[in-house]
């Protein structure tokens, strides 16, 4: 093949493998990261912990508490005697082992909701239902922490199963062929950048420069990752309704992607690293060929008592 075809094809290959890595990264995150119940929910864990993710549970629950005091009894008049004390009262739960329990039990129980719906196609009944939480379990606790506080009426809240939507049936479809493209692609993506990455230098007429180039494209592709997921939460946030506790879905976003940051910070980093390697071996390289080579040391004259006279000869 003439160097020129070689050289071009070389730098198509290579091109697409770097355009290739921050798409195989982010689909193999989503496919194998999120996917994964075991990981999600040791992702999710430490979140009980977060005193934003706490206070965001007290409000849901305490709303939903006050709320359904309204409803069954008539007891407006002391609502506001009782608010205090159903918000203390849950926010007192959240720092409680229970509760931690409660949050992993949840997350498993919802995480394992939602990938059956996506995964399981032929289940007609469940494609027609939205994937909720309900938060009786936690209401319950709540009125039995009230109920040995002695407050007033803790006794009469009715423990209501509360679904909370977490995936609507109108977009299950759509979620559902996502998701199948996000399996397909998490794996073959990085299979196709590595291949095309391994034939576009072997392809190279100049071999260290195809690894400086593809090691300088993975850098640029782990910033633009990087980038997106700082640009990704920004917009996040920025969409989300006035009532909903802003502190709290950072905290989970920046949970959720911690894995995505890490993998994005290694392949700049990495990247990097190899350009820089390949530079410095280039230029050992030039410079031992252009060192100079020491003159050759021709023998001292010889000494006049070592020359021979006419006489003597």
């Amino acid at each position: 093949m003439p160097p020129r075809i070689r050289s071009a094809l070389s730098a198509v290959l290579l091109a697409l493998s770097c355009l290739l890595v921050p798409f195989g990264a982010l689909a193999a995150w989503a496919a194998y990261g999120l996917a994964d119940t075991g990981r999600y929910v040791t992702t999710m864990a430490p979140l009980a912990a977060d005193p934003n993710v706490r206070e965001a549970v007290a409000d849901t629950v305490g709303d939903g508490i006050l709320r359904a005091v309204d409803r069954h009894l008539d007891v407006r008049p002391a609502g506001g005697s009782v608010r205090p004390f159903v918000r203390d009262a849950v926010r007192s739960f959240t720092q409680t082992e229970a509760f931690r329990l409660a949050w992993d039990t949840g997350n498993r129980v919802t995480h394992d909701a939602v990938m059956r719906a996506l995964r399981d196609e032929e289940d007609d009944e469940a494609a027609g239902r939205a994937v909720t939480v309900d938060f009786a379990p936690v209401t319950d606790q709540v009125k039995r922490q009230l109920t040995r506080d002695h407050v007033p009426i803790a006794a009469r809240i009715p423990v209501e199963h509360t679904a909370v939507s977490v995936l609507p049936a109108s977009e299950l479809a759509s979620f559902r062929k996502g998701f199948h493209v996000l399996e397909v692609a998490g794996f073959w993506l990085p299979v196709a950048a590595v291949a095309f990455a391994a034939t576009g230098i072997a392809l190279a007429v100049h071999r260290r420069r195809a690894v400086a180039a593809t090691a300088l494209g993975t850098a640029l592709g782990g910033g633009v990752l990087a980038l997106a997921v700082a640009v990704g939460r920004s917009l996040t946030l920025a969409d989300l309704p006035a009532d909903v506790p802003h502190p709290a879905v950072g905290a989970v976003y920046d949970a959720l992607t911690g894995t995505l940051r890490t993998a994005a910070w290694l392949l700049l980093g990495l990247g990097l690293t190899v350009a820089l390697t390949a530079w410095l071996t280039r230029r050992l390289r030039l410079t031992r060929r252009t060192r100079p080579s020491a003159p050759p040391v021709s023998p001292p004259p010889p000494s006049p008592s070592q020359t021979p006279t006419r006489a003597q000869a």
